[in-house]
């Protein structure tokens, strides 16, 4: 968390302490955490002890080789990291656009999403602007924004919470594919009702029920129960298996474009899909923040014109 350029912080020095405790912890050490902000070795040591005094605490184990946060101070960096964040979110709503993106983002996303898109978009994020600390999770599952204290939830398909804001980036959809090997050997299915008939490769995704489809064709949406032999919760071993021929997946199709354009899987019943738009999704505090607001416009144009911009069929 970078705040030593903000007045507020710079001119009181219970948040300068505040700053100080933060960045040791974050470097598990008194020289570093001291280089970064411009202090003394000395005076890091004399602010330390200084608010370990006004706590009540002991905030730290220090040895001549390392130094480490006691349970105590874990106890206290949570506050310390809230009120912080609080001073930088009044900053961001005061001075807007003059104010240089800075600070951690904290981000999760789906694993082949965020593996091949947005890894590689907030890197160049990061290239345009240095001041930002860019944290990435890559979990199959949706994510519980406020609790995990994540800034960002980079999701595929319908956000339901109404305590959440989301923020449409770009456009998708999830269609049916196969491996040419495993239709030549089971045939197309001629109906979604057929799909019982078929092994298909069950993901448990992060806003669905496991092994429930519901798809878009000429007669409206249509459900279907699907089974099959093989089943995961993570997307890069259900892509592995239908490269293999074992079985029908239902993905994005920017996940399996390139795939079907070399002809490693074919459409199945291509009159069928799922809307499943990619949404960036923040809390309501969240939505006047500089530093978020900025990943958000850089990861829409960056997804739908980008050197990893999400393709389409």
């Amino acid at each position: 968390m970078e705040n030593q350029n903000s007045p507020v912080v710079n001119n009181d020095p219970f948040l300068r302490d505040l700053l100080l405790f933060s960045t040791i912890a974050k470097r598990a050490s008194f020289i570093a955490a001291g280089a970064e902000l411009g202090i003394s070795p000395a005076h890091v040591s004399k602010r330390v002890a200084a608010l370990e005094e006004t706590l009540g605490c002991k905030l730290f184990n220090r040895t001549t080789r390392r130094v480490s946060i006691t349970s105590e101070g874990e106890a206290m960096l949570v506050w310390a990291k809230t009120i912080l964040d609080n001073v930088n979110g009044m900053l961001e709503t005061s001075l807007g656009d003059r104010l240089e993106p800075r600070g951690t983002l904290r981000i999760s996303a789906s694993h082949r999403l965020g593996r091949f898109h947005i890894a590689p978009i907030l890197a160049l994020l990061r290239k345009r602007y240095p001041k930002l600390e860019v944290w990435l999770e890559l979990l199959d599952r949706r994510t519980d924004l406020i609790a995990e204290n994540f800034d960002i939830d980079i999701r595929v398909g319908e956000v339901n919470e109404q305590n959440l804001i989301a923020r449409r980036i770009a456009d998708s959809q999830r269609i049916l594919c196969a491996a040419p090997s495993y239709l030549a050997e089971r045939g197309q299915p001629a109906t979604l009702a057929e799909l019982t008939l078929h092994d298909c490769l069950l993901f448990r995704e992060r806003e669905q029920r496991f092994g429930v489809w519901r798809l878009h064709g000429g007669n409206g949406l249509e459900t279907v129960k699907v089974t099959g032999p093989m089943a995961s919760n993570h997307s890069e071993v259900v892509h592995g298996w239908a490269h293999e021929g074992f079985g029908i997946i239902m993905a994005s199709t920017w996940d399996v474009a390139t795939s079907i354009a070399e002809g490693k899987l074919v459409r199945v019943l291509p009159a069928y899909q799922q809307p499943a738009n990619v949404s960036a999704v923040t809390s309501v505090r969240a939505a006047g923040s500089v530093k978020i607001n900025v990943c958000l416009e850089f990861l829409t144009a960056q997804l739908n014109a980008g050197a990893y911009a999400l393709k389409g069929l």
